[in-house]
């Protein structure tokens, strides 16, 4: 697989945190939504930015992509030097290491980028620009997707991109260790996490979800999915929702950007 020379990445280096199987909820959903996209291109190629000091992210996202597009291959671009040279002892059929961050530095044009846990330390209106510049990598048809989650993946928000721009936003989460939906709101992206007050319609979200989870409550006995699922459907009535119940049932929601885009 070809990269590009790098003189300069841009970007800034983060934490590195990460956690085995950290990214599921994220990948499970990219799974489903893109398989096809990744099973229609001759030789698509998946990028994992900002994987962080351990690769397993990337070594999971090749396995899991792999199940729905055998043809698929994967990239782990991290911006500090030290990471890449310990991740190259995981590289195999379908797998490197490069030095790297927003430039994305790969000859041919990924099918899919996954920046998960990477905007969170950059400015609120440095977002926009850093979408721009990933969405302008993309191959056509390809899709970006950013976001945040908890250290072991159990709560976790992330934002769809097209090369036109945001698409969906998806809260996902285990819903055997959830109290109520807005605790999701700890994990909002970079883009939404300081809008989330009242006069936001991410706000406003979060507060009718609730109220739909409350409302939902009676179904508590047969367990927290069907409790989710029914708080779902009432949510469905004032929200343009994306997706039906067999995405409900994972633990997630997905909603179109332009209801909680930021200033609704």
């Amino acid at each position: 697989m070809s990269s590009r020379a790098v003189s300069r990445p841009v970007g800034s280096v983060t934490r590195g945190t990460t956690n085995p199987n950290r990214l599921r909820r994220m990948d499970r959903w990219i799974a489903h939504t893109q398989g096809g996209e990744l099973r229609r291109v001759g030789d698509p190629v998946a990028i994992d930015l900002g994987y962080g000091a351990s690769p397993w992210t990337a070594v999971e996202l090749l396995e899991r992509l792999r199940a729905v597009a055998p043809g698929v291959r994967v990239v782990g671009v991290e911006i500090e030097p030290a990471r890449v040279a310990g991740a190259k002892r995981y590289e195999r059929d379908g797998l490197v290491f490069v030095h790297g961050g927003f430039e994305i530095p790969v000859v041919q044009r990924p099918v899919l980028i996954r920046a998960a846990n990477v905007l969170r330390q950059y400015d609120e209106d440095e977002v926009a620009g850093v979408w721009e510049r990933l969405c302008g990598r993309l191959a056509p048809g390809g899709l970006l997707v950013e976001g945040t989650c908890d250290e072991v993946g159990r709560r976790h928000v992330w934002v769809a991109l097209g090369v036109e721009g945001p698409r969906t936003v998806t809260f996902a989460a285990h819903l055997g260790s959830m109290e109520r939906p807005s605790e999701l709101a700890a994990r909002l992206p970079k883009v939404l996490i300081h809008r989330n007050v009242p006069g936001q319609a991410v706000y406003a979200f979060l507060r009718d979800f609730d109220q739909a989870w409350a409302t939902a409550a009676p179904l508590a006995s047969y367990g927290a999915r069907q409790r989710w699922i029914q708080a779902v459907r009432y949510l469905a009535a004032d929200w343009p929702l994306v997706g039906g119940v067999g995405r409900w049932r994972q633990g997630e929601v997905t909603v179109a950007w332009e209801a909680l885009a930021p200033g609704r």
